[in-house]
């Protein structure tokens, strides 16, 4: 007897010692409570609380959570009807102010994030909803936290997952952004043919100065030519007369005779002439080549071989290269 009653008083004890051990996992903070009245928080790990005094009172998940928002309609500022719904991430900091300062934590942010997202988009315009998430996204963030900061949780994001405007809005959205790409197209073609108007006429500007430019030099450069050819046969005159006043009959006949060349050479040259008639004989034109010969041979001191005799001249009057009757 005595020893079935220390049995069950071993298996007593070994079931209050079993009870009073409490297993914490990892991720999950315990609150303890004696008689009802919180005392601490149990960490992850073995812990040891009596059994009967002691309890465990909340059981508060300390990893970070997500939370949908349930879609809702929300009027903009400019009175437009757009459908929501978003995400919160948060993680509780402080298990004991988690488990007793909000009876509904869950509940509670969500309604939290509810309302102050129709605050917040409620205050912008469709356009700046559709737009400005991210700006959304951080109001929101700093409102919530704010308010959440007593209950011991902490809003890591707040994220909108869809935005959907009325399908009237949407229609005319599309058309209005049709539009303007329509107007900066045709901004950009007008553009492009006005520049391509100015390069063209620039074109055309450089093209005539250029062309004015080679004008100018070719003009400069015929002026230096005759100015060149004009000196040389001032220069060639100036031999001549030269000769003419020291008496030599040769440079007379040498400048007859280069004048007589050139008035035939234009005679050869001209497209009608098809029939010539020198009014001159032969030997008339032999003389005058010997009259540049000679003169040759006094402009090179003597030198070269003597020129054929002259043709014979009349007694009765001298006659120079160019006289003699026609046949």
């Amino acid at each position: 007897m005595t020893l079935t009653i220390s049995g069950l008083v071993l298996l007593a004890v070994i079931f209050y010692f079993m009870t009073s051990i409490k297993v914490v996992r990892q991720g999950y903070h315990y609150t303890i409570e004696h008689f009802g009245r919180f005392t601490t928080v149990a960490k992850p790990g073995l812990n040891f609380y009596p059994a009967f005094f002691y309890r465990v009172g909340r059981r508060v998940n300390m990893m970070e959570q997500v939370l949908d928002i349930p879609g809702q309609e929300i009027i903009t500022k400019d009175n437009a009807m757009v459908a929501v719904d978003g995400v919160v991430f948060f993680q509780v900091l402080d298990a004991a102010k988690a488990a007793y300062e909000v009876s509904d934590l869950y509940l509670a942010i969500m309604q939290l994030s509810t309302t102050n997202l129709r605050t917040v988009m409620g205050s912008m315009d469709l356009d700046e909803t559709l737009s400005k998430r991210d700006e959304i996204n951080t109001r929101l963030l700093h409102v919530v936290d704010q308010a959440t900061e007593a209950w011991g949780v902490k809003i890591t994001r707040v994220e909108l997952k869809d935005i959907r405007p009325p399908a009237d809005i949407v229609n005319a959205m599309t058309r209005q952004m049709k539009a303007e790409r329509e107007k900066r197209a045709t901004i950009l073609e007008s553009e492009a043919a006005r520049q391509n108007e100015i390069n063209r006429a620039e074109g055309l500007k450089q093209a005539q100065i250029l062309e004015a430019e080679g004008r100018k030099e070719a003009a400069f450069r015929d002026a230096e030519a005759r100015e060149r050819s004009a000196q040389a046969e001032a220069t060639a005159t100036k031999s001549v007369s030269d000769a003419i006043e020291g008496g030599s009959v040769q440079a007379i006949n040498y400048f007859i005779a280069q004048k007589y060349v050139e008035a035939i050479g234009k005679f050869a040259t001209s497209p009608n002439a098809k029939t010539i008639l020198f009014p001159v004989e032969a030997t008339q034109l032999m003389g005058t080549l010997g009259g540049i010969g000679e003169l040759a041979r006094e402009a090179l001191g003597g030198v070269g071989p003597s020129s054929p005799p002259a043709p014979p001249r009349a007694p009765a009057r001298p006659r120079g290269p160019f006289e003699g009757g026609t046949k």
